[in-house]
């Protein structure tokens, strides 16, 4: 069945790139070997990353800037990663209900994906639901984090360019720019720039900015004001975001291979932890952690006391 499911999402079969994706999510073993039949089509697709705080206006910005890439002739995948449910365990389907106006276009496929509990404001599932997007042929596959504020560094380690999405009129502006939002942003967006405060913020982003000494060669993150729900600044939008394609293209090497790296890391991490958890069994994990809660055992000796079981196994 993977094989067949494979097939058809390389031919860019709508319904297949769902199926695939739902395995992924569901962590269906069948979803992991889906990867290993599409990966060497992968590569090709551009991955756009739009974080920012929550009610910043990000999915109204996506759902322009999807616009603004079909009318170049580019296909785009979406991946909108909502809050989780707390009742169903699934995505809070807010950011696909903005983009209804993309619904009967074949070439925008548009999918919700839950957190699931994943900081960082990025699914635990969404580097493999890219991988799939690609496959399938897409041209750009943008994604929109849920918004969690100065958490959203993750997003650094899986798109090829990281918009940082900012509203004025929200409080402390040197707040909202603080613990990792200056050094993730390849591009920073005013939006809601009709509002009072927007030029202050564009000032103070822009005095941060000139903090960081940036060599001839270096790109400088551009600040642009956008008004995403009469798509003023879009435009400029994605001009700033093909100038940073072409002048990352030297580097791009460095960056997909910085990518990978986390995601091996990311993968080798959860499936030693899922050994060590079959190793020593629950029962006896809970009696260790039991031990450390209680000052009978540091955790590093319980750390390797778990490893040495796990490598002796």
């Amino acid at each position: 069945m993977t094989s067949s499911l494979a097939d058809r999402v390389l031919s860019g079969d709508a319904r297949a790139i769902a199926r695939a994706i739902s395995l992924i999510e569901d962590d269906d073993p069948g979803g992991v070997d889906l990867i290993r039949a599409v990966f060497a089509q992968t590569g090709r697709a551009f991955l756009v990353g739009v974080t920012g705080p929550p009610g910043a206006g990000k999915s109204t910005l996506v759902d322009r800037m999807v616009g603004e890439t079909r009318r170049a002739g580019s296909t785009v995948g979406v991946i909108a990663v909502d809050p989780t449910s707390p009742f169903t365990g699934g995505a809070v389907l807010g950011d696909r209900l903005r983009m209804q106006s993309h619904a009967g276009d074949e070439g925008v496929f548009i999918r919700s994906m839950a957190t699931r509990g994943q900081l960082g404001g990025v699914a635990r599932a969404t580097a493999d639901a890219a991988l799939v997007l690609d496959a399938s042929g897409r041209d750009i596959v943008v994604i929109e984090t849920v918004g969690v504020g100065q958490d959203e560094v993750e997003i650094v380690r899986t798109a090829d360019v990281s918009i940082v999405t900012l509203v004025p009129g929200t409080g402390d502006d040197v707040q909202a720019l603080k613990a990792g939002i200056m050094e993730i942003a390849d591009i920073f967006v005013v939006n809601k720039a009709d509002r009072d405060g927007a030029d202050r913020l564009v000032s103070s982003v822009e005095s941060n900015l000139s903090l960081h000494a940036y060599g001839a060669g270096d790109w400088r993150p551009p600040v642009i004001k956008t008004v995403a729900t009469t798509g003023d600044g879009v435009p400029a939008l994605m001009d700033a975001i093909a100038r940073f394609r072409e002048d990352a293209r030297a580097n791009e090497g460095t960056r997909r291979r910085s990518r990978a790296e986390s995601r091996l890391r990311e993968i080798v991490s959860e499936r030693l932890m899922a050994r060590l958890e079959r190793s020593v069994g629950p029962g006896n994990l809970a009696a260790l952690v039991e031990r450390v809660a209680a000052r009978q055992l540091d955790p590093y000796t319980a750390s390797d006391q778990l490893l040495k079981k796990v490598f002796a196994d």
